[in-house]
């Protein structure tokens, strides 16, 4: 029996809405109308705008991404730190009982594949181009007003400043979303799109115009964070095929890269999830942690382990000052680094979190959130320490300066293959790594289709393989015209101009999955 949460008004009552119950059919392809067209011309006008002006947009993309972070670091900081308290809430009321499909709904997917499909399309591609290159940064560039020469603090806070933009704070986030999503869609039976999370605060005013313009907004946001990955990824790819083969890494080379897995993207896509991104995502995470285990055999491996512990526990208690943005002096840590770390996460939140829904049915609330928050960062936690901390060691204790000269000059997305290069098996180990992004950069682009395909098709979990195809190429379309524009720049002030709207959204989505879930306990929802 459906769960009825409203009983006040007429307005506020459940209505068995029907999955697509606005959509059209457009050249043989069904699609929500209002959705589609509108985020479909607006992302083809911005291509067309933006290869049209050429520098002009580059310099528009320049002075955008300053004034964002300098004017709105407080929206960034305030949000995400109230998305951590809503997530503590849910794992200490009642409402983490609650089941997400009922009480006798079961996990569709092991704990093992749930795992891997999380991993793979929540964090790849940052791992990968991140884990090497931030604790250096930071470590160069100490926050917290820390003195550069203490030598030894500063490397366990370069290592801890790291997991702060990769642990509690983002993986909340992506939580809020997951979880507003699958409690509509798995207990309260709406279409699983993300005017849907908030019916039980609005009732059947999400149908309409409100909904309309969230899902239009989430379409936005999903495709440019997902754009700024993908060119992420391209120029490490770019980088390690010219570290390895010579391959001159420039915008041509970029350009083929995104082409090609796109091309690979679109055909796993149209496979589907089971057979697609799952086993796609199992793979990748047993090449990962392959990686992980030959960097930490391979390096300083005692080292590294007890640094784990211990910068976990830096990272505790950094927490802290880290999350405030009152009368800090490393506004250049700040501003470039968190802000830019919280949009990036804000703008990835509908695709990451819709996909996450659409496989966690069976779990209940705390499961969902606490291995949402749990789990994820202590993998990333072992991964900065092994990577990061093995380069730093290298630099400090072995005079290895390979690294730190890559990041120096710019060259993130080099450090990761000029550390492999001073390990045993150079080579081999920065071709595993080049196929890791690969494999990265497919799933992220397939995920982001599906889920894009589900918003724009009103909700349909079966999207037409027209709408997915159109998805993921226009996936790397974005990455490509937002690449050869601006480079970093542009997939930064990408992800800072659709993640800054976000963050008002999931504040206003916490409050109605609040209000969803205390109804379901009073009514005996709970799993």
């Amino acid at each position: 029996m459906r769960l009825i949460l409203f009983r006040m008004t007429d307005q506020h009552r459940l209505t068995e809405p029907e999955v697509g119950r606005a959509n059209v059919e457009f050249l043989g392809v069904e699609v929500h109308g209002p959705v589609f067209f509108v985020s479909s011309l607006t992302i083809v006008a911005f291509i067309a705008g933006v290869l049209a002006f050429g520098d002009g947009a580059a310099g528009a993309f320049d002075s955008l991404y300053g004034w964002v972070i300098s004017t709105f670091d407080w929206v960034f900081m305030g949000t995400v730190n109230l998305f951590v308290l809503f997530c503590v809430l849910m794992l200490v009321t009642p409402v983490g009982r609650v089941r997400l499909g009922g009480p006798d709904a079961r996990p569709d997917y092991s704990l093992w594949s749930w795992f891997a499909m999380l991993f793979a399309a929540g964090i790849g591609i940052g791992l990968m181009f991140f884990g090497v290159s931030e604790p250096v940064e930071h470590f160069l560039r100490p926050p917290l007003g820390a003195a550069a020469s203490d030598t030894d603090t500063v490397r366990g806070l370069a290592v801890a400043s790291t997991i702060f933009h990769w642990g509690v704070h983002g993986w909340a986030v992506f939580a809020v979303v997951a979880l507003a999503l699958a409690f509509s869609a798995y207990n309260l039976g709406l279409p699983l799109t993300i005017r849907s999370a908030f019916y039980p605060a609005m009732g059947d005013v999400v149908w309409g115009g409100f909904g309309h313009v969230i899902d239009i907004l989430a379409v936005f946001a999903t495709l440019f964070g997902l754009a700024t990955s993908l060119g992420l990824g391209a120029e490490q790819m770019a980088a390690g095929l010219e570290h390895l083969f010579g391959i001159p890494a420039t915008d041509t080379s970029r350009v083929l890269v995104i082409a090609v897995i796109t091309l690979i993207a679109t055909a796993s896509v149209v496979s589907g999830m089971d057979r697609g991104i799952r086993r796609l995502s199992q793979a990748n995470l047993v090449l990962a942690l392959v990686l992980l285990a030959f960097v930490l055999a391979a390096g300083p491996t005692g080292a590294v382990l007890t640094g784990f512990v211990g910068s976990v526990g830096r990272y505790l208690a950094a927490i802290g000052p880290l999350s405030s943005w009152v009368g800090r002096e490393d506004l250049g840590f700040l501003r470039e680094w968190t802000i830019f770390y919280w949009a990036w996460w804000l703008s990835w939140a509908p695709f990451v979190g819709l996909f996450i829904a659409r496989v966690s049915r069976g779990r209940t609330v705390r499961q969902l959130v606490g291995c949402m928050l749990a789990v994820p960062v202590l993998l990333a936690a072992l991964w900065m320490n092994a990577f990061g901390a093995t380069a730093l060691s290298m630099y400090i204790d072995g005079g290895l300066s390979g690294v730190v000269e890559a990041v120096e000059a710019g060259r993130l997305e080099l450090a990761l293959f000029s550390l492999l290069e001073v390990l045993p098996f150079g080579g081999v180990t920065s071709g595993i790594a080049i196929v890791l992004v690969a494999v990265f950069f497919i799933t992220s682009s397939d995920s982001g289709s599906l889920v894009i395909d589900t918003i724009t098709a009103g909700g349909k979990l079966d999207a037409p393989v027209a709408l997915r195809v159109f998805w993921c190429t226009f996936e790397g379309l974005v990455a490509i015209t937002l690449l050869v524009s601006g480079g970093l720049v542009a997939l930064q002030t990408a992800a800072l101009v659709t993640g800054l709207p976000f963050a008002l959204v999931l504040l206003a989505m916490c409050l109605s999955t609040w209000k969803g879930l205390r109804a379901a306990v009073r009514e005996g929802g709970a799993g």
